[in-house]
C-alpha cells in the first residue's frame, strides 16, 4: 500500500470514529441553562402581563386625548404622542388578540380528530363530539 492511500484510509477511519463518538452529543438537548434565558423570560412576562396591559391602555388613552384635544402641538410633541400611541398598541397587542378569543395555536389537532373519526365510522362527514355543530 502506498503512503498516500494509507493516509487517506487513516483519515477516513478517524472521521468515522469521531463521528460515531460525537453522535450522542448531537442528540443531546442543548441550550438548557443559557445565562440570558431567565432575563429574557422575565422581560417577556413583564411585557405580556396585566401591568403592561394597563400601561398600554393608559398610553393609548393619554396619547389619543392629546392628539384630539391638544390643539396646536408642535412637531416634536405630535411625534411623541404617535410614539406613545404605537408603543401602547404594541404592548397591548397580546391583550387585543386575547380579546378576540385567540388563546393559542392548535395546529393539526382538528385534522387528527377528523382522521380518527373517519377511520372509525368510514363516512366522509364525521361529526365531532364538541364544538359548534355538535348539537345540531
Amino acid at each position: 500500500m502506498s503512503r498516500k492511500t494509507h493516509l487517506i484510509l487513516a483519515a477516513i477511519m478517524f472521521a468515522a470514529v469521531s463521528f460515531s463518538i460525537s453522535e450522542p452529543a448531537f442528540a443531546g438537548s442543548g441550550g438548557g441553562g443559557l445565562p440570558w434565558e431567565s432575563p429574557l423570560q422575565q422581560i417577556q412576562q413583564s411585557i405580556t402581563g396585566p401591568v403592561a396591559g394597563f400601561i398600554a391602555l393608559a398610553a393609548v388613552a393619554i396619547a389619543g386625548a392629546m392628539l384630539i384635544f391638544g390643539g396646536e402641538l408642535n412637531d416634536f410633541a405630535r411625534r411623541l404622542c404617535y410614539v406613545a400611541l404605537v408603543g401602547g398598541v404594541l404592548l397591548g397587542a397580546t391583550q387585543i388578540v386575547a380579546l378576540f378569543g385567540a388563546t393559542g395555536a392548535s395546529i393539526g389537532e382538528r385534522h387528527a380528530e377528523a382522521d380518527a373519526a373517519l377511520a372509525v365510522s368510514g363516512s366522509v362527514t364525521a361529526p365531532f363530539a364538541e364544538g359548534e355543530g355538535a348539537r345540531g
